[in-house]
């Protein structure tokens, strides 16, 4: 049984641990494509992680009432400990030789990005907002390697505009295609059909006789009938001449 073994140890301590998913979820939120590729089990532990802070975002779209303000800043102040987005509880000259470290401004924006945008674009969603694609392994440690990426990201939202955007031009193409085929048999062009063929080769004798409802004979079918062109004519001379020559 899996008892106390609710998320992989990624052969890091604690602090060392939790320090790489804040790396993780800081490098997810501020990708332009909202999208990096990682080993899986790192991918499988920062999924809880990420989803955990766009859920305080998404609250945070909700708040009513007088203290909407005090509870919103609050959230943002949880959603804070999942990015380096600070230099808390550190000295102000803490790194080597004495030299003043550098504010963490990735940890920052990715903080304000979560509450700005995903709050908003996820506010109707209720939890899964990461997707995981297994992409194989990796040559040389032979690590099997994913892609952890926001859902409803801009490339896919892309993809889904380019697909409606195909179908209707497709339905617009057939439509036109129908029209002109339409068109040509109205005007009796090249492709009008079969009733073309029948107007061409009827006389208007026998077109009357049709309209007044009469019989029409078999001496005027056979006289409605089209006569032999140049190839007829020189098969009835060669049987003349085969005629004569016997």
């Amino acid at each position: 049984m899996r008892h106390l073994k609710a998320h992989r140890k990624l052969g890091r301590t604690t602090e060392h641990r939790m320090s790489m998913l804040r790396n993780l979820a800081t490098s997810l939120i501020n990708a332009q494509d909202e999208r990096i590729i990682t080993t899986l089990p790192k991918a499988k532990e920062l999924r809880p992680f990420i989803e955990r802070a766009i859920t305080l975002s998404r609250k945070a779209q909700g708040l009513e009432g007088d203290n909407a303000a005090v509870q919103a800043v609050h959230l943002r102040r949880q959603a804070a400990t999942f990015f380096h987005s600070g230099n808390r509880q550190q000295a102000a000259s803490s790194g080597r030789r004495g030299q003043q470290r550098a504010p963490r401004t990735a940890g920052v924006a990715a903080l304000k990005r979560l509450f700005d945008e995903l709050g908003e674009r996820f506010k109707d969603r209720p939890g899964g907002y990461t997707r995981i694609i297994k992409l194989g392994r990796r040559e040389g440690d032979n690590a099997e390697l994913a892609i952890i990426e926001l859902v409803d990201n801009p490339k896919e939202r892309l993809a889904i505009e380019n697909a409606a955007k195909r179908a209707k031009s497709g339905g617009v193409g057939k439509k036109k295609t129908a029209k002109a085929s339409e068109s040509a048999a109205a005007k009796g062009g090249r492709r009008a059909g079969k009733d073309k063929a029948d107007k061409t080769f009827e006389k208007e004798e026998t077109t009357a006789a049709r309209g007044s409802g009469e019989e029409v004979t078999d001496e005027q079918l056979e006289a409605n009938k089209p006569q032999g062109g140049r190839r007829a004519k020189k098969t009835e001379q060669t049987a003349e001449e085969q005629d004569t020559n016997e």
